[in-house]
């Protein structure tokens, strides 16, 4: 009989450091498994290979916790906006904590279970009908007997709260991790505020997940530890961040970043980068750490290396990964051994190797949440008129026009360089966007916005939040190239 294992309360609550797992929907998106816009894990049933397969590479990098695949599991989520799938909420739920459970046994990892915000909240639901949304996807953690369950993924702390309350009546460890930045939620309560009604809630560990880059996360969770303490509460904390560099988001996150989803690339952090998250997170008194939308088994390792002394152990991978570069010793090239050392790769700034690329980015300015028209969600497919109608707007957001969101943007001027063009007859409403993705680890470049088979010309953008004033450029100098017009060549 295979010995029992502790749980994740009465780790933390021993001091232990917690390592979590990274970001599935991203991860199997890139490997051909999930489809990118509903971002549902339908995967979990139809390609369950896939999913035990990068359970199982979180598990060799450090991972003491597997989630479940049920983010987005909800059936409502499952049947949004013309989404036919042959699965049931039920079955996605349960073959996602079979797959979890599985790998789980093969190391002294955790299964956690978990629900996410769902479009009903979004569209005004009652209270009533989200819980009910929740408690289908509860039913079949309570059969699975998962370890503990997470409500993660929350804009607005109302419904995490609401997610909560469902979650402890089953006695299981609840975690509440929200979307959310030092800004705090969408109605704009601030961090502090949000975590003291999750633990008030029943939530016995509270965080951040996604949306923002780790130190911003580690800031935002920071800000919740002290609200709690204030309160005079307890509770333990975790995050769980991106792994882009986000410096120019908005209070929103990193979409509405203009490359979000498909160009997101040369905002990736490093295992590096990870390193130095690792340590800001555990000095803040964070012991449950993991990683979202963009970790790769990768970086998870880098947490769990940086980490190892406090933890008392290395993760299996790093049988193949020598400590700070140290493989590199036996290279063949005598500049690349050269580079076996940590201080080499400590203070190393990489360059993204796109010469037309500014670095920082204007956030599309919708500055909508939970009631406005445009976040009702059907479960008719997307209407040609209303993709139209939306394609307007994108155009009167990057012109500055739309009413915009409170910005933690660093950005004086705009640094994006964007064509877009129209294609319109009466049956097809088509908008290619030439867009040059951006690292967002360096000061802007000046940009441009160029609209293209119409009669507007806009040579800048004005990144307004909804106060009207411009944020100031901060800590660094264009490091982009110029073009006449501010119109990269080739657009």
């Amino acid at each position: 009989m295979a010995p029992v294992k502790k749980g994740i309360i009465e780790r933390l609550s021993a001091g232990e450091v917690v390592i979590g797992d990274g970001g599935f929907v991203f991860a199997l998106e890139k490997r051909g498994y999930v489809k990118a816009g509903p971002w549902t894990p339908e995967a979990a049933v139809t390609h369950p290979e896939a999913v035990r397969q990068l359970h199982r590479e979180f598990l060799r990098a450090g991972s003491n916790v597997m989630q479940a695949f049920t983010f987005y599991a909800s059936d409502d989520k499952l049947e949004n906006r013309g989404q036919m799938l042959k699965t049931t909420g039920v079955q996605v739920n349960e073959a996602a904590c079979d797959l979890a459970r599985e790998v789980a046994n093969e190391g002294d990892a955790l299964v956690a279970g978990g629900v996410s915000q769902t479009p009903s909240y979004l569209s005004c639901k009652s209270e009533t009908e989200v819980k009910a949304i929740f408690k289908k996807q509860l039913e079949v953690f309570t059969k699975k007997n998962v370890d503990f369950l997470i409500a993660e993924y929350f804009e607005h702390v109302e419904e995490a709260v609401w997610a909560v309350e469902m979650l402890k009546e089953t006695g299981k460890p609840v975690a509440a991790s929200l979307c959310i930045g030092p800004d705090g939620d969408m109605h704009g309560i601030s961090p502090g505020e949000c975590a003291v009604k999750l633990v008030k809630a029943g939530a016995q560990i509270v965080g951040v997940n996604c949306h923002f880059d780790p130190m911003t996360c580690v800031q935002a969770v920071k800000m919740m530890k002290e609200g709690v303490e204030k309160a005079g509460l307890k509770a333990h904390y975790m995050v769980q961040p991106l792994a882009f560099h986000t410096p120019d988001c908005s209070c929103q996150g990193f979409i509405d970043l203009p490359e979000f989803p498909f160009g997101l690339e040369p905002r990736i952090l490093t295992r590096w980068d990870m390193h130095k998250y690792a340590r800001e997170a555990y000095k803040a008194g964070i012991k449950f750490i993991g990683g979202c939308c963009g970790f790769e088994p990768y970086h998870i390792r880098a947490v769990a290396e940086e980490l190892a002394t406090e933890r008392g152990v290395l993760p299996a991978g790093s049988e193949k990964h020598g400590s700070w570069g140290a493989g590199l010793e036996m290279h063949t090239k005598p500049w690349v051994r050269a580079r076996a050392r940590r201080d080499y790769w400590e203070n190393l700034k990489p360059a993204s190797g796109r010469p037309q690329c500014p670095s920082m980015s204007v956030p599309d300015g919708w500055g909508v949440t939970k009631g406005h028209t445009d976040l009702m969600q059907q479960t008719e497919a997307t209407s040609q008129d209303q993709l139209k109608q939306l394609f307007d707007r994108l155009i009167d957001n990057r012109m500055g026009l739309g009413s915009g969101c409170s910005s933690r943007a660093r950005l004086s001027p705009p640094s994006s360089t964007i064509t877009i063009n129209c294609i319109l007859n009466t049956t097809v409403c088509v908008y290619a966007i030439d867009l040059i993705p951006f690292s967002g680890t360096t000061a802007p470049p000046r940009g441009a916005f160029e609209r293209l088979h119409g009669s507007l010309f806009i040579p800048e953008v004005n990144p307004t939040g909804r106060n009207g004033k411009q944020s100031q450029l901060q800590n660094g100098s264009s490091s982009g190239p110029s073009y006449p017009g501010n119109v990269a060549p080739g657009v």
